[in-house]
């Protein structure tokens, strides 16, 4: 029988319905719901966040700001900006746009921005309050595949539940998440790169949640060794977890995004459409075809965890503006 396929796309949707509502009570009662994005330099893929970001907060009524900073702004100049905005009380959440330049300590700026103001709920304090199972900021992208979770497996008591990755913002806030105190919850384990027979827990599980991006690890270190001049063999871009590693009935939430090859020539060299550009895809961790016609549900990619991410940084928004 065929996976539930988990529809990250509908879900996101229903949680900007609520928000929009919410948005619009604390306008009338003069709440100010604004969130700030700090960019500083120019970066392709950067910018497409950011207007990404200005549309979902306009369908919902949250007023956008992008502050953009030369390329040359300096540690002091950026922690400035960043106290600036903590101490506006028209600013309700501040989210810091990455990568910055190379001489900026990027650690060291999330650290200037107010932790009632994190919206993107990474700062320590916030890390610290999911840990001892406090309410508060949870990392979105963490925050969104545990909703997808409860969404496909409401009752998560006594399962077993495998997260592949290990990620300060994803794989680790992802199992205090499952370890929460005010719910049954399962027994986590969690794998990673040093994990030996990674099949042999996966297959057990009744929960699987892969997030390590490993395709496109693969790829970047295989372009870097070619641009350097190095003769390496074409890489392996299959997915990490094959449907071969997961057992019938588990729920498998894919939380990678990895943008790889669709395939690659003779030499190793991606494939090429008619105007000799390469041909890219946006896969996950999981082989995705295989797997949603072995387990109970998945999340596809695109379409899964990522809507949720940007629904759960609208949330975490009214949720600052709330106080």
């Amino acid at each position: 029988m065929a996976a539930r396929i988990i529809n990250g796309q509908d879900y996101a949707e229903r949680i900007k319905q609520g928000l929009t509502e919410q948005v619009a009570e604390l306008q009338s009662a003069g709440r100010t719901v604004h969130l700030v994005a700090v960019q500083v330099g120019q970066n392709l893929a950067s910018q497409v966040y950011t207007n990404m970001q200005a549309r979902n907060c306009e369908s919902v009524g949250i007023r956008y700001q992008l502050l953009d900073l030369p390329e040359t702004t300096g540690q002091p100049e950026l922690a400035e900006e960043l106290s600036r905005l903590n101490r506006d009380g028209r600013v309700s959440g501040i989210i810091l746009q990455m990568p910055l330049p190379p001489h900026l300590d990027a650690q060291a700026a999330q650290l200037a921005i107010d932790p009632d103001k994190d919206v993107e709920g990474i700062h320590p304090m916030n890390l610290g309050r999911l840990f001892s199972g406090g309410e508060g900021l949870a990392p979105c992208t963490a925050q969104a595949a545990y909703e997808l979770l409860l969404e496909a497996c409401p009752d998560l008591g006594g399962k077993q539940a495998v997260i592949v990755g290990r990620s300060d913002i994803v794989g680790k806030p992802i199992a205090l998440l499952l370890l929460q105190r005010s719910r049954p919850s399962p027994t986590v384990t969690i794998c990673h790169s040093h994990t030996r027979d990674l099949a042999q827990h996966t297959r057990k599980a009744d929960i699987v949640i892969v997030a390590t991006g490993a395709s496109q690890l693969t790829w970047q270190r295989h372009r870097a060794a070619v641009a350097a001049g190095k003769k390496v063999p074409p890489p392996n871009l299959r997915p990490l977890v094959t449907a071969d590693m997961l057992g019938e009935q588990a729920v498998v939430i894919d939380v990678a995004t990895n943008r790889i090859p669709k395939g690659l020539d003779a030499g190793g060299q991606p494939l090429k459409d008619d105007q000799g550009k390469a041909i890219m895809i946006t896969a996950g961790d999981v082989e995705f075809e295989a797997a949603s016609r072995k387990v109970a549900a998945i999340t596809p990619v695109p379409g899964g965890v990522g809507p949720v991410t940007v629904a759960m940084l609208l949330r975490n928004t009214v949720r600052c503006a709330m106080g």
